[in-house]
């Protein structure tokens, strides 16, 4: 025996070789006598009954390429499925409609990937997707992007979007169309989750399932009756995204979450997996992470094949063509599937000349599990009453089915956007639906609908107030949280004393404090990549507790020590692992809670600056488009603070990318008292009465610093929520009256720079400096654009605020901050003064800090040089001077 042949089972003592040695011969028995496909099917059979018995065996990763649920293990479909035929009819043919309208104007629109779903979203919502109007959460349904017309065409038949409306598709600019896909932003009554952007949903209802459980073991509201369902094509499961989080989903046990898999064996351009089979290869990745497979792959018409297949020569066929193949015979004719398909194996060839060339163009053409509601229903049936493991359902399905031979299956048909008239004639006679060829004659196909009280709307509405309402839908009962106390907020408004402390630790501090709050302090939601040590949070471990469904079934290793790890099943906090995405995913479930659940939480997400923005910013951008509200946090933030940690650590950019997401409100505090006031904001504005629909991006330091005392100036807290107030005046005695004096601007930690670069300018060359505290950048210039549009408008406006407190203050303002130069230079046109930045342009490099702003020429030395030089171009310093500065310096 080579080492290539041992198991594990070979490292385990054999209590009675010769009993081992009897099984195994009499599998080889059989494989001599029946065959291989025998003895590995008795294998199979007897792997069952073990797994069935409750032995512990692992499971197998990979089934056979045919339905999970046997045709007379199949429950009846309940309800009138002729009216739900006909219903399904209505909303296909308007789904069309729709986008072929739209297509005149150049707009576009997709038509084949609703045309191959639509049975799965019509058994969903005739039989098991939850409204809200019964607990208020209902089901969570995340809606394939590219079958959003079927959605609208539903909603139209309910009479819940008119004729109008549906003309309106992609026609936004007017304030009333429809968004081309799921943009909860655009129609936040009907959408609730963003989903377009391909990955993005699968991972977001992964954690919107795990966030559910949160609710429920917190005892915030009890959403145990959610279901999440998840509609993906298999095409998307190419995204990393996609299947980030199984893991997590399984590892968990969550049976709150469906993912319903389209696998119409089409990506947008081509085959899935073209030499391959896709759903044998996502039954491996889903059973493998923990998941229940259900495979619904053929329809009725192949049970009569299946019955003639006694020597399992079918089902081995089945297996062995690859998805390109497939995708061909669904094109060709009779013949050429003779041929090709079972013209491979004799026992087959047989099998075809009891089958006519219909019985063979129907199995290979349409007859899919996908497109029969029975076999539909019997998999969703089997996903949600399925305990203990989420189910992925593979559904198969022909892209395109319905729209007749030039759609189906065809590698292009993503790219088509309409029908002619002639294939609206042929698709109408297929659906059977009484729309008279008179109403086709013209170039404009018309909407159809039966009737506000015909039998089908009738019927639609009642299965639907059964269920709880309609959905999708998006509801939000507005619930103000009470305002935290002053208390936390005074404490950073008195500062360190002579205690140097950073600006994270700062803020972490007053997470603490509010999460004492007696009313508000349980909504909080810590949320960490993983990195909770690193950010000074492990005070929070024993207090808060870290969120497990499980609590704690082992003995921490610090459990001796005052900060151990502790886990909880009412555990506050989400310790994500190390996961971005997931953290992300995980801080959109909370920061959408006030809408999905009618419950307001307070979601902080702390991370390293460079891993936010860069990483997962396509998420923070769908996180707007839910119309979330919370807290981003990007510690450890600035080029030139993370000490030795070099390139792919140091982040002086997040703030220009977070300045693109017209819902993120970002700032860049000094000190800790700037830290307060902005949270203090943020939490009026986004949990107060009037709650905004917007999110918060602060960036904080790992740098500890003396965090002096809040300015007792009138209007501080206003000034430093607009972004911009005067920290420290030039303090000009001993200098002449008519010393050169300029403006020092800067942000975050590079505030330290300018206080001791005012310093050096008035000691060693006479220069008066005032030092500005700059606390956005974003807000700043969001004020301009404001007040550009304004005078655009023809309207009186009063000047953005940079503008407005700049005002008569002498000299040129030099910016600097440990952010590239773009970040600040985003003001500079309502700077009414000569305009100068300095910044971290570059990429980042390991060394000290000193070291790190020497090459950036970011110090405090190179700030004086760099005031000089914008004074000597004014002529109010001589040019020999700024020379002097830099040989005096080093530079």
């Amino acid at each position: 025996m080579t080492d290539a042949t041992l198991s594990a089972l070979d490292h385990l003592p054999d209590p009675d070789p010769e009993e081992t040695g009897e099984w195994a011969a009499s599998l080889d028995a059989v494989a001599r006598a029946a065959g291989p496909e025998r003895a590995a099917y008795l294998m199979r059979r007897t792997f069952d009954h073990a797994q069935a018995s409750g032995l512990s065996v692992p499971s197998l990763l990979e089934t056979e390429h045919i339905n999970t649920i046997p045709t007379a293990a199949e429950p009846e479909l309940p309800g009138d499925a002729e009216m739900e035929r006909r219903i399904a009819g209505w909303n296909r043919w308007n789904a069309a409609a729709m986008v072929t309208r739209g297509s005149r104007l150049g707009l576009g629109g997709h038509i084949a990937t609703f045309a191959s779903a639509a049975w799965l979203y019509e058994t969903g919502f005739n039989h098991f997707f939850r409204g809200k109007e019964g607990d208020g959460s209902g089901d969570q349904l995340y809606i394939q992007g590219h079958a959003s017309p079927g959605i609208y065409a539903r909603a139209f038949l309910d009479g819940r979007l008119s004729e109008q409306q549906l003309d309106n598709f992609r026609q936004e600019a007017g304030g009333d169309g429809l968004p081309s896909y799921p943009h909860p932003r655009r129609l936040p009554w009907l959408w609730e989750f963003p989903t377009v952007s391909m990955g993005l949903g699968p991972l977001a209802a992964i954690q919107q399932a795990r966030f559910n459980r949160y609710l429920t073991h917190r005892g915030i509201k009890d959403v145990s009756g959610s279901h999440v369902w998840a509609f993906l094509g298999d095409g998307e499961m190419d995204e990393p995204e996609s299947t980030a989080a199984l893991g997590l989903a399984g590892r968990e046990g969550l049976d709150n979450l469906t993912f319903v898999i389209n696998c119409n064996l089409q990506r947008l351009d081509g085959p899935v997996r073209a030499n391959f089979k896709i759903v044998q290869e996502l039954e491996a990745k889903f059973r493998a992470a923990g998941w229940n497979v259900v495979k619904s792959l053929w329809g009725s018409a192949w049970d009569e094949l299946f019955a003639l297949d006694t020597t399992g020569a079918l089902v081995r066929r089945l297996r062995e063509v690859p998805d390109g193949q497939f995708q061909t015979y669904a094109t060709r004719d009779a013949a050429y599937i003779r041929e090709h398909f079972f013209g491979a194996d004799p026992a087959l060839a047989e099998m075809a000349k009891l089958l006519t060339d219909a019985k063979i163009t129907e199995c290979f053409h349409t007859s899919r599990g996908g497109h029969e509601p029975r076999k539909v229903y019997a998999a969703y049936r089997a996903a949600t009453t399925h305990k203990g493991a989420p189910t992925v359902v593979l559904a198969q399905t022909v892209k395109g089915w319905t729209l007749g031979r030039g759609f189906e299956s065809r590698n292009a048909n993503h790219q088509m956007k309409k029908l002619t008239v002639p294939e609206f004639r042929t698709m109408r006679d297929l659906l059977e639906l009484p729309i008279p060829d008179s109403a086709l004659s013209g170039d404009l196909v018309p909407y159809a609908h039966p009737g506000a009280d015909s039998p089908e709307v009738r019927y639609l509405q009642e299965r639907r107030a059964e269920l709880g309402g309609p959905a999708p839908a998006r509801r939000v009962h507005p619930v103000a949280l009470p305002e935290p106390s002053a208390k936390p907020f005074e404490a950073l408004a008195k500062g360190s004393g002579g205690q140097e402390i950073a600006t994270t630790m700062a803020l972490v501090r007053l997470l603490k404090d509010l999460m004492r709050e007696k009313e508000s302090g349980r909504r909080w939601v810590p949320i960490v990549p993983d990195e909770a040590r690193t950010f000074g949070m492990e005070s929070l471990f024993p207090s808060a507790g870290i969120y497990s469904p499980l609590g704690q079934t082992y003995d921490p290793v610090d459990r001796d020590m005052l900060l151990y790890y502790k886990e909880a099943e009412n555990g506050q906090i989400l310790n994500e692992g190390i996961t971005e995405a997931g953290s992300m995913a995980s801080f959109t479930a909370a920061a959408t809670s006030y809408a999905t659940h009618g419950e307001p939480m307070i979601p902080l997400y702390i991370f390293y600056s460079m891993f936010g923005w860069q990483r997962t910013a396509d998420q923070m951008w769908a996180l707007a488009d839910q119309l979330g509200r919370g807290f981003l946090v990007g510690a450890t933030a600035g080029r030139t603070t993370m000490t030795g940690e070099g390139l792919q650590h140091a982040d002086g950019h997040s703030h220009l990318i977070a300045s693109t997401n017209p819902a993120a409100l970002s700032y860049d505090p000094a000190f800790a008292y700037e830290i307060g006031v902005i949270v203090r904001e943020g939490l009026r504005r986004m949990y107060g009465p009037d709650a905004e629909d917007v999110f918060y991006y602060l960036t904080v330091y790992n740098e500890p610093k003396i965090q002096p005392v809040m300015p007792a100036e009138p209007g501080i807290e206003e000034a430093i929520v607009k972004g911009l107030y005067r920290f420290r005046t030039a303090d000009t005695a001993g200098l002449p009256a008519d010393a050169p004096r300029l403006q020092l601007m800067a942000s975050g930690t590079a505030i330290h720079w300018a206080l001791e670069a005012q310093q050096l300018l008035a000691a060693e060359w006479g220069v008066a400096a005032d030092v500005w505290s700059a606390t956005s950048w974003s807000e700043l210039r969001r004020g301009g654009l404001a007040y550009d549009a304004a005078r655009l408008r023809g309207e009186d406006a009063p000047l953005p605020h940079v503008t407005r407190v700049l005002e008569g203050a002498p000299g040129p303002v030099l910016a600097v901050s440990d952010w590239m130069r773009a970040v600040p230079d985003q003001i500079s046109q309502w700077v009414p003064q000569d305009w100068y930045s300095i910044g971290t342009d570059g990429f980042g490099l390991s060394d000290t800090r000193e070291a790190a702003r020497r090459h950036f020429g970011v110090d405090p030395r190179s700030v004086v040089v760099a005031a000089l030089a914008s004074l000597a171009g004014r002529g109010e310093v001589k040019r020999e001077t700024v020379q002097e500065a830099r040989e005096r310096y080093g530079l």
